[in-house]
């Protein structure tokens, strides 16, 4: 089948690269992957696996449990004398599992088939298994499902708080707004504080060193990567030709294509699409919630790899991404079991909602968290480029598939179980929302997402406190409350921008104007130093365009305060509900713009204009 030259060099590349000799043959010089598996049955002395001779014993699946027969690809099944039979796609693996497999099994005899042939029938046979799980893997006292077992319940909750509230802003007007104003100044305070030691603690890191190189004795390890994707008409195609350009070996790559079943549309455009032997489909069965956790976490026992990763559907990642992760994890501690990439944008030039979530962003990834992080605070994840230790994130259950924010709970979670996360220097652009209530939904949903791990986690401050330490405790606090305070109360502080032009506060004749002018002080203070962090954020080659747009950012923010009452009616009414983004508005991109750059804005921008005219 293959020459001895191939064979060779196939050979010596799995000195370093934890991959099978079949992968390696198959990914690296294209040899059908049936021949293969026939040479691997024949060289082994067994069979290969034959539905019509072979059935599959549905008692030992669900004994041994699907979702375990789905990560180590393993079907338990019987011919027709009734003897029992081991069908395994990864048999060089199965040394690693079989003691943890009843006697009776792990000394069964071995059939061969294929990955694909087991995954579709596991699904089929365990599916309301592996459907419950999937939603329910995160232990109950770590997630947010309990939260919507009594709606009406909590509806009259907040009824019953609404009416008090108003009750009490009736009875002392001017007594409930200074406690307003006075706690807005506070967050704002402790907000700025915050924003100003993240950025200082950036300002004076070490100088970065190069890239990590992996060492030379450590086999590159296996990295799947998670793509979930619904109603992806625009991006899927795109998305293909964007990861092929990754350089980490392919036989050690698994790019996992999570659809949902309901989803016809995104299943019909890729069925158009040759993918490569390293990128695959699977296909979540419909459930509640329709959530991208609650896929991710059924898709992830049908991964590969021992290093998880997370992209968008219209992410388009740095092609020596991979390498970059696996060399960091091969030389980090066991306790460092994230990663998180830097997210960018590629259509900055679209319109001016566009520039701006493009600074908001530069100064996120780029100042704010590797500030924090530095400050030895637990950091809110992003929802894309996140890098795991698998063993970890199936430890602490995966994701809360009722979260709409999954990213920054596990962010959290991670800390509390004693985990730590690391900012990694590499980049993924993404599409910037430029549209302005698409923005608003986007921004709602991160900022419910925000309000409900904020609940999740403070249900029993004193485990949370043990858990995490007074430092890392008072962290969450500042970073959750001053963000969620400074959207709600926001019309309050903008206040303040009446008295420069003359206009008489509402306060004035409750609070000396001297207090007043101090309070509008620090608040054009804490403007001055966000401005100040923006253009830091985006005074590289890349983003120095965006200078002039840095003080539009007052114009803004003001977004995000209807975005937080929409997430807060939303908390009440549908927790759980997921207003999904539409992708691939940035389209027209050349396929080739696939990392962000100058260029790939600059004809964004021309398009804009040709489209317009």
């Amino acid at each position: 089948m293959v020459s001895p030259q191939v064979l060779l060099r196939a050979q010596s590349a799995r000195q370093h690269q934890d991959a099978d000799l079949s992968d390696l043959l198959r990914l690296g010089y294209g040899i059908d992957g049936n021949m293969l598996l026939q040479a691997r049955a024949d060289h082994l002395g067994v069979g290969l696996f034959d539905q019509s001779r072979h059935m599959v014993d549905t008692d030992a699946l669900a004994a041994l449990g699907p979702a375990t027969c789905l990560k180590h690809t393993l079907l338990p099944t019987r011919d027709r004398a009734g003897k029992r039979l081991l069908v395994c796609a990864r048999p060089d693996r199965l040394d690693r599992v079989r003691n943890t497999l009843p006697r009776v099994w792990a000394d069964a005899p071995l059939v061969l088939t294929d990955e694909a042939t087991v995954q579709q029938t596991v699904a089929a046979l365990g599916k309301s298994v592996l459907v419950a799980a999937a939603s329910a893997r995160v232990p109950a006292r770590e997630s947010c499902r309990t939260w919507g077992r009594h709606p009406r319940r909590r509806l009259a909750c907040t009824a019953v708080a609404v009416i008090l509230c108003l009750a009490l802003v009736i009875a002392y007007p001017f007594e409930s707004l200074t406690a307003l104003v006075t706690w807005a100044c506070f967050t704002l305070i402790v907000s700025a504080l915050q924003k100003t030691a993240a950025l200082v603690s950036f300002l004076t890191r070490p100088r970065r060193p190069g890239p990590v190189q992996p060492p030379t004795n450590a086999p590159l390890p296996r990295v799947s990567v998670l793509v979930p994707l619904f109603r992806e008409r625009n991006v899927a195609t795109v998305l293909v030709e964007r990861l092929s350009r990754l350089t980490y070996p392919k036989a050690l790559l698994d790019v996992v294509l999570v659809l949902e079943e309901t989803d016809t549309l995104t299943r019909d455009v890729l069925a158009d699409v040759t993918l490569p032997p390293w990128m695959r489909m699977v296909v979540v069965p419909d459930g509640q919630p329709r959530t991208k956790p609650r896929a991710m976490n059924y898709a992830l026992d049908c991964c590969r790899g021992d290093i998880i990763g997370i992209w968008d559907a219209e992410d388009a990642p740095a092609p020596e991404q991979i390498d970059r992760v696996a060399a960091r994890f091969l030389t980090a501690p066991d306790d460092l079991v994230c990663l998180q990439g830097v997210l960018d944008y590629y259509n900055p030039r679209q319109s001016w909602l566009a520039r701006c979530f493009t600074i908001e962003y530069a100064t996120w990834f780029r100042v704010m968290l590797p500030g924090m992080a530095r400050l030895g605070f637990a950091i809110p994840l992003g929802g894309t480029t996140l890098f795991f230790r698998r063993d970890a994130l199936e430890e602490l259950g995966g994701w809360d598939a009722h979260n709409v924010t999954e990213d920054a709970d596990l962010g959290f979670r991670l800390s509390r179980h004693g985990y730590r996360t690391e900012m990694i220097d590499t980049t993924t652009g993404e599409e910037a929302n430029c549209r302005i209530w698409p923005w608003i939904k986007q921004r709602s949903r991160w900022l419910k997402g925000y309000m409900v791990t904020w609940i999740v986690h403070m249900r029993r401050p004193r485990v949370l406190i043990r858990q995490m330490g007074w430092w890392k405790f008072l962290g969450m606090q500042t970073h959750f409350i001053t963000a969620l305070s400074q959207f709600l109360l926001a019309p309050l502080l903008w206040s303040f921008w009446l008295m420069p032009l003359g206009v008489t506060h509402p306060m004035e004749h409750v609070l000396s104007r001297d207090l007043l002018l101090m309070m509008g002080k620090l608040f054009l203070g804490v403007e001055l130093l966000t401005m100040g962090a923006a253009i830091y954020a985006v005074r590289g080659a890349e983003h120095r365009h965006l200078w002039p747009w840095v003080p539009s950012l007052h114009l803004y923010f003001p977004l995000g305060c209807i975005a937080a009452y929409k997430a807060l009616w939303e908390l009440i009414t549908a927790p759980f509900y997921w207003d999904k983004t539409e992708h691939g508005l940035s389209l027209h991109l050349p396929s080739r713009g696939l990392v962000p750059h100058r260029f790939d804005s600059a004809r964004i921008e021309l398009q804009t204009r040709h489209e317009s005219l």
